[in-house]
């Protein structure tokens, strides 16, 4: 935003009212000078605002915000002299709320700061094909939604890389919901499991006859995004011989279906998802560098529960007010208490689960400690070896294809009552688990042996 310096106080704050988001005028003293009815509807209070400092109406401080903890833009912008964008959390009616502020100079004939005009919009829009939204209010989150709000206005590639069950779709819809692109798809690929046949025709469709079984022309993917986002999730899994091709689209915009010969232009926006060590896997050889370097202009990293656990209780609540059967529910101060104390795992997916037990499991207003807590069956002994924690681990490393050191762990893998606590003590994600367990019931296995098999 520029501002002629020759503008007068009343041309600027005619400016305000043309501003759709929430604009303020103030001086050099944090003093409110003008406010438009954005701001206005935004921060609704009793009595007259102008004359109020920003961070009274906006934090509830009786100090600026440098001295309360947080970054203050307007003491950046004067220390700079240049404009200034962070995220910031406000005080609205809805809530404490993340909202990315923008603060603008305002010079005097002279060259000298006379005034900020401050901007806001709020970095928290519910996903308008989910009814979903990021929550948080943790140094960790914040920083996360600082990055995911300052890359969602442009067309950059963005990486999300975390744990599983930290939340990297919703995230990746974030970023849709807040660009260019928000109106049109937002398509999902699943990249696991996907072998280089179908990782072809599933991406870039297949004309009529191509292959045996193609009784018709098939749109991929890549089509059905066309002025959208494709969100390759989980594309550490995708094997080498199919990275060459999603390269040469990246690279070049350009695919071609199964059995055509006529090049088609791709117009998406990329946004690539990975619970992987992308980093570590182009170093062993598993995943191309030029591939790397392409989908990772810009990486953002989810923190898992334990870096966020003041968000817990927060993010508890609010799945508690999505899920059905919630009505006239909350959680007592003990289960909050036990909520924090916990490890997570499995982060918001295991978070989730506790909650949906919870619900069924509670007969009044308040969910308890022991509504949360799972009831997880012993595996008799006399059935089920012992399997020792470095077994399990070494379990986990094996690579697919499985090997006999799993094989010999089948029984116990297809009785064990929990599947997620397994894949917790097994230091996997669940789907990597479940995909273990089905690439088992392919190797030669009686099929007697198969039935019993859970997977």
């Amino acid at each position: 935003m520029t501002i002629n310096p020759a503008a007068s106080l009343a041309e600027i704050v005619s400016l305000l009212d043309s501003i759709p988001a929430p604009a303020i005028l103030m001086d050099t003293d944090y003093r409110i000078c003008a406010a438009n009815d954005a701001y206005r509807r935004q921060f609704p209070h009793e009595g007259e605002l102008i004359g109020r400092r920003c961070y009274e109406i906006s934090h509830g401080y009786s100090s600026p915000c440098d001295q309360a903890g947080e970054t203050c833009p307007l003491r950046q912008c004067q220390q700079s002299g240049k404009r200034q964008r962070l995220l910031h959390i406000h005080n609205t009616p809805q809530g404490r709320e993340h909202v990315n502020v923008e603060l603008n100079p305002v010079r005097d004939e002279h060259g000298n700061i006379r005034y900020f005009v401050e901007i806001m919009q709020s970095a928290e829009r519910t996903d308008t094909h989910q009814g979903r939204v990021l929550k948080g209010t943790s140094p960790a989150f914040t920083r996360m939604l600082e990055l995911l709000s300052r890359a969602a206005p442009s067309d950059i590639s963005v990486l999300l890389l975390g744990e599983s069950g930290t939340g990297k779709e919703l995230a990746a819809q974030y970023l849709h919901s807040h660009s260019q692109r928000a109106n049109n798809p937002f398509v999902v690929v699943e990249c696991t499991g996907l072998t280089e046949s179908l990782f072809e025709s599933e991406l870039f469709g297949h004309e009529k006859g191509a292959f045996t079984g193609a009784t018709q022309r098939k749109p991929g993917l890549v089509d059905a995004a066309s002025g959208g986002t494709l969100f390759l999730d989980e594309i550490g899994d995708i094997p080498l011989a199919m990275q060459v091709k999603l390269l040469r689209l990246i690279e070049s915009g350009n695919y071609r279906p199964v059995g055509s010969v006529t090049a088609r232009r791709a117009d998406f926006r990329l946004i690539c998802a990975t619970h992987r060590p992308l980093a570590d896997m182009v170093e062993f050889g598993q995943f191309r560098r030029d591939l790397y370097y392409r989908i990772s202009a810009f990486p953002v990293h989810l923190p898992n529960l334990a870096q966020r656990r003041e968000d817990i209780v927060l993010l508890a609540q609010h799945l508690l007010s999505q899920l059905p059967a919630s009505h006239a529910r909350d959680f007592s101060e003990a289960a909050c208490q036990w909520l924090q104390q916990q490890e997570f795992p499995g982060n918001i997916r295991q978070l989730r689960n506790h909650i949906e037990r919870a619900i069924l499991l509670c007969d009044h207003d308040l969910i308890e400690p022991w509504h949360l807590q799972p009831e997880i069956p012993s595996v008799s002994a006399s059935t089920v070896s012992p399997l020792p924690r470095q077994s399990l681990q070494e379990l986990a490393r094996q690579p697919i294809p499985l090997d006999q050191l799993e094989q010999q762990y089948l029984q116990l893998l297809s009785q064990h009552p929990d599947k997620t606590l397994l894949a917790q003590q097994l230091g996997i994600s669940e789907r990597t688990l479940y995909r273990k367990l089905a690439a088992l019931r392919e190797q030669e296995i009686p099929v007697d042996e198969r039935e019993k098999t859970i997977g």
